[in-house]
Order: C-alpha cells, then structure tokens, then sequence
C-alpha cells in the first residue's frame, strides 16, 4: 500500500496514456517548428511587424528568465538553463540578421525601416542624438561583455573543475551512509542522480556562457557593419549626402544594438545569478537578506558613517540621513528577531530536556532495549574511530554484506558505543548485552602477523593477533616500507579490529538468528515453495522447531543461503524424526556439496582423519535405543582428555603449517567429537563419512592416533 501514491503520481495527467503522449508529441513538434523557423529568419526576409513581435518576444523571454533565476531556490531546479540560453541568444542573433537586412535595404526610407521597437528606443533613449546613444550603447556592451559575462565565465569554469574533482569522493560518501544504513536505496540512487545532474549543470554553464560572451561581441561587430555599410549603402545607391546618411544609419544602428543588448544583459545577469548562487538553498531575495542582515553591529556601524556623510557640508542630507535610518531600525529589528529566537530556541530546549527527564523517569521500557550486536570501545579508542564514522561504517557495512552473500541471511545492525568502564584501548563484542570477546587493539601501530616465522628486522613489541591467536609483532609506521622488503605485509590497526569482529560474529551466528529473521526467510521463498513450509509447520515441524534447525547448522557456519535445499532435507526427515539435532545431521549429509565446496583449499578438500583407535573409542561407547539411534556416550573422562591432548598437538602442527582442512569422523559420533574440538578449536569444521560429496577431491594430511 506504502507504494500506491508513488505509482499514482507516476502516471500522467490526464489518465490516458495515449493522450498524455500525444501532448508531449505536440509539444515536441511545436519546439522544433520554432528552431526552424528561427533558422529561416537567417535567410528570409520579415516584414516590420515580425521584427517588433520578435523583438518583444525577445524583451519578454529575457525578463522571465531574469525572475525564474531571482525565484529558484537550488541551480539545479533550473537545469535547463544553458539550453534556454542557447535558443534565446539564437533567437536574437536570428533577429539581428533580420533587423540589419531591414536597416541595409530600407534604412533611406526613415527610422521605421527596421520596425517601431528599433525607432521607439532610438528616440527614447537617444533623445534625437545618436552620439549618445553610441555611448550608451558602448557602455552596455563594457558592463555585459567585461563585467557580467567574464566573472559569470570564471565562477562557471572554477564551478565545473571542483565539482568533476569532487565526485569521487562525494561517491563515497553516499556509497559510506548506504552501507551504514543511514539512507536507503532509493535515497543513495536519488543523491547519485542529483551528483550527476550537478555535474552536467556546472559543465554545460562553463560552455553556455561562452555564448552569451559572444553574443556580446557578435552584437558590437553587426552594428559596426550597420553604420559603415548602410552610411556606404545610402550615399551609393540612394544619393544621400554623408551627413545624413551617417544620422540615419547611425541612429537606426545603435537603436538596434540598444533594443539587442539590453535583453541580452538581462539574461547575462540571469546567467550571473544562477552561477553565483552555487550550494545555497533558498531564492535569491531570501539568500541576499538573510545573510546582509544577518549582524546587527554591521548595520549599525554603516547607519553611523552614513550619518556622518548626511552631517558633511556640501553633501545633500536627506538621502544620507534617510538610508541611516533605515539602517539603523533594520539592525534594531534585527536584534530584537535573534533574541525572541533565542529565547525560543531555549525555551524549546528547556521542554524537550524535561520530557526527556520525564519519559526517563517514568518509563523502564528503555532501559530492557538491548542491541543484538555491540561493539564497545575504550576513551582512546572511540576518539579514534568514532571520529571517523564514515570509514569505519563503511567497512561494517561491507562485513555485513558479505556475511549475508557467504551464509544466507541478514547479520543484525552492529550499534557503536563508548563505554568508559573498558580500559582506554580496549573493545569488547556484545551479542544481546553479552560480551562475547574483547581485546586490546594497538592504537596508532601496525601488526604484522608472524605464525611460525621470526620477527622481522626492525625495532617491535610482542603481540598475540586476538581473532586467531596467532603470534604477531607490532612496528611503528615509519617501518613499514622496511618490512615490506623483507617479505611481510603490515596491517593497520582497525582491519585488526574488523577481523576480530567478523570471526566473532561467525562463531555466534545461531545466536543472531531470530524468530523474525526465519520468518522473513521464508517469505522471500518462491511460491512453489510456501507450499513445502505448509507441509511441514506446523503438522511435523514447528516454525521455532525449524529455526533450531537453522541454528544448528549455522553454529557450525554451515551457510543456510540454499533454503530451499534445506526445506527439502527437512521435508523428507521430519514426519519421522521431532528432535532438531538429527534433522539437522540429515540436512548436513543432503548439503554434502555445498559444504565440501565451501571448505575446499584449491579444489581439493584437505581431511585429518580419525585413528583407528579413537573411532574404536567413540563407537564402542556409544549408547544407543531400541531403534539404533545414538542417544549419548559412555567413555572415560581420562580417555576423553588424552584424545583432546592427541587432536589438540596434530591440529595445531596443521595450522602451523598454514593448512585449511577439515577432521572427518564417523557420523554416529560427529556431533560428540564436535562438542569435544570446539572447546579448544571452535573454527575447526569437523565432517562425518556421510557428509563427504560424492566426486570431491579428498587430501588426507594425517590422523589423530
């Protein structure tokens, strides 16, 4: 239901499709039929009554887009601008063409010739002298073409450059908060197009404003070529003397250049507005005003030496003494607003403290909330990395997507707190309010992990790697270079920490899946298989039965991502067995594949096999039921202690010799030798016969006798 507005708004209009479609082909065609024939305006010729609704239309676009620029909060609710930039300043050229063929060819005839847009500005604002209105028009050109245009060009370039070299790392920074959870998807996709679009604005403002530079300089060379041409024309061609000649053409040129350049410094302006604008949010008013107005003193100090220049003899007082004034109440005003919202502001906080206090007092309930996964941090440790969220959440949220790719579901949220009860460097794991683990990370150095080999050359600490236990030594950074050379690789202090965490969290797996994870599970299952589950939960199985299941298998990071393999295997047991422990045994021996697979070291599954003496051992103490089933095991304590002396000395040569590799047993006795290695090796998988994939390449490293 949460979907069905984004679905209505999506839709067009009108309803219909189909009519929606053919507004929008219309209003294509009706866009290309004005290119066209702003395109035959360059080769036609117009009668007079054209140019001027041209010449006003021309008036008309630059004013609006002049108040769309001073209204639009963000530059890029106004992308389009270097598009409209473009047609409008071809639209001007093209009635530029249009007005000088008219002045060239019936200039002889009288100020009308071009159109009584051209003659009205050139009487009014050149009241009858076109020297003036030369100047006039000169000076528009200095302001629009040296002062508007060349600053708005440079913003736009610098602009251009900082946005393409700040992309990278905006993507991070979105790529950071959506890994840390922070946004969502369609919020990380909306910034990502949002970057792009900034991107192509300030790119495409670097090159429109080229345009309205040469436009600037186009209009400068056409009435140039309007005097000269048409003084040659008239006094050629027509016998008119020079001095009239250079008075008509003038004055019909400079109006010309003045009823051209005068929306173009409208539009320049425009163009100005939007680049300089830049990140701020808000119109162009409430940008300038709250920001101008934003300190009282300034305003005051400019009320006063304005007064002073009111007071100086030969200055007029009124307009000094009276823009004072207006200073001087609109800083007072000013003060008075930032005080009532002050006193808000505090009094909003004195309120939202005390219901706080209240719900604190009142309510227990927050007190019982306690986070699934807790990484807490020491003073030191917590001004390190907390400081830098961004990374450290980053590479969280990474751990957290591989871990659901590698076992099958969703590892809970893991919250970051400080706790000042830990020592300064230390951290420690929780799961539901538990510490797990915890170690003490070296701050500011690096680890190199050692095994069985001797300490590099350099000047170093001792140090037990906390994830695996592994001998390790700890350098300064200003030896990392040197111990590179001689063969080992440095790792930094937080992937250190990252490690721990993520074994950490595949040894307590079961304990992370919940009721809801396992629901969720299966309602992301194709529909053919909702119809197993019905077979199954609840006439054979209940749903906290299956998550048992579930649970045992991850216990021994066996990945549930296969579900539909796993119903299967459970479909096929469960009308005849109710505990989970053998359910989940079968289910193991139908996965033989995928987990073969997933514990194979190039291909080949290395196996430490069981002595013939031990599996004698197991088997012959095993207690059993009428029916066959191990129910448990009879063996002397004594015994049970020599073979973890006897696994534990060959695992650990294995492991030093840096194998990946499994301990194979019978599949009576898996789940009690399993019991008896995950004491001392927890991450040592340990397999039965039947759980061995038929075709899998099989290494035997050794025995345990």
């Amino acid at each position: 239901m949460a979907d069905a507005p984004l679905i209505d708004m999506a839709r067009p209009q009108g309803g219909d499709p189909a009519q929606a479609g053919r507004r929008a082909l219309g209003g294509d065609i009706t866009f290309a039929i004005g290119i066209a024939m702003m395109l035959a305006i360059l080769f036609l010729p117009l009668p007079t009554f054209l140019i001027d609704f041209g010449l006003a239309l021309s008036f008309a676009l630059s004013i609006v887009i002049l108040m769309v620029a001073l209204w639009v909060r963000r530059p890029l609710d106004f992308s389009s601008f270097p598009l409209v930039l473009l047609v409008v300043t071809m639209l001007r050229l093209s009635l530029n063409i249009a007005t000088t063929r008219g002045i060239l060819s019936n200039g002889h005839e009288g100020e009308a010739a071009a159109g009584h847009v051209i003659a009205g500005f050139a009487n009014f604002i050149m009241g009858g002298d076109f020297v003036i209105g030369l100047i006039v028009f000169l000076i528009l050109v200095i302001i629009n073409f040296i002062v508007i245009t060349k600053g708005a060009s440079r913003i736009a370039e610098v602009s251009a450059r900082f946005t393409l070299d700040g992309i990278p790392g905006k993507q991070m920074a979105i790529d950071a908060d959506l890994n840390a959870g922070l946004i969502t998807n369609d919020e990380a996709q909306k910034r990502r197009r949002e970057l792009e679009e900034e991107t192509s604005f300030f790119g495409a403002m670097d090159g429109a404003s080229k345009f309205v530079k040469g436009d600037a300089v186009a209009g400068l060379i056409i009435t140039a070529i309007n005097v000269f041409g048409g003084m040659i024309i008239g006094m050629v061609r027509h016998g008119m003397a020079a001095g009239e000649a250079a008075d008509i053409f003038t004055r019909l040129s400079v109006g010309d250049g003045l009823v051209s350049q005068i929306p173009a410094l409208i539009v320049s302006l425009a163009a100005g507005i939007i680049i300089t604008k830049g990140q701020t949010s808000g119109s162009a008013q409430e940008t300038m005003s709250k920001q101008l107005v934003a300190f009282a003193p300034a305003l005051n100090v400019a009320a006063g030496m304005l007064l002073v220049l009111a007071l100086m003899p030969g200055l007029p007082f009124l307009p000094f003494a009276a823009l004072a004034g207006g200073l001087a109440a609109t800083a007072f005003a000013v003060k008075k607003s930032r005080a009532e919202e002050a006193a808000g502001a505090a009094a909003a906080s004195r309120a939202r403290l005390e219901a706080e206090q209240r719900t604190a007092r009142e309510s227990i309930k927050a007190t019982l909330d306690v986070a699934k996964v807790e990484l807490a941090l020491g003073r030191q440790l917590s001004a390190r990395l907390l400081s830098d969220h961004s990374e450290l959440a980053s590479r969280v949220g990474k751990m957290r997507k591989r871990f659901a790719r590698q076992f099958g579901f969703i590892v809970p949220d893991i919250t970051l707190t400080d706790d000042i009860d830990l020592p300064p460097k230390d951290y420690a794991v929780r799961i539901h309010g538990t510490t797990v683990a915890s170690a003490t990370l070296p701050l500011g150095e690096l680890v190199v992990i050692l095994g069985e080999r001797p300490a590099p050359p350099v000047p170093h600490d001792p140090f037990r790697e906390p994830a695996f236990g592994m001998k390790a030594a700890l350098i300064p950074p200003a030896y990392a270079a040197q111990v590179r050379q001689a063969g080992y690789e440095p790792v930094e202090d937080i992937a250190i920490l990252l490690t721990h965490l993520s074994e950490t969290l595949a040894r307590n797996l079961a304990q992370l899946l919940s009721y809801g994870d396992v629901k969720a599970l299966m309602d992301r299952l194709p529909p053919e298989y909702h119809r197993l589950i019905d077979e199954i939960t609840p006439q054979h199985l209940s749903l906290s039965g299956l998550q048992a299941v579930l649970k045992l298998l991850l216990a021994e990071q066996v990945s549930i991502r296969n579900l539909g393999l796993i119903l299967e295997a459970v479909a096929e047991i469960a009308p005849h067995v109710k505990r989970p422990e053998p359910i989940a045994e079968h289910v193991r021996m139908r996965m033989a594949a995928q987990i073969c697979g997933d514990l194979a070291d190039k291909g080949a599954l290395k196996v430490l096999r069981m002595g013939q003496r031990w599996d004698q051992a197991f088997s012959q103490g095993a207690r059993r039921d009428a029916r066959g089933e191990v129910t448990g095991f009879d063996i002397d304590p004594k015994e049970i202690e020599s073979f973890g002396r006897d696994a534990g000395e060959k695992v650990r040569a294995l492991m030093d010799e840096g194998h990946r590799f499994v301990l194979v047993t019978a599949p009576e006795t898996r789940a009690f030798i399993r019991m008896i290695i995950e004491r001392v090796f927890p991450a040592l998988p340990v397999l039965s016969h039947a759980e061995i994939a038929r075709g899998a390449r099989v290494d035997v490293i050794g025995g345990i006798s």
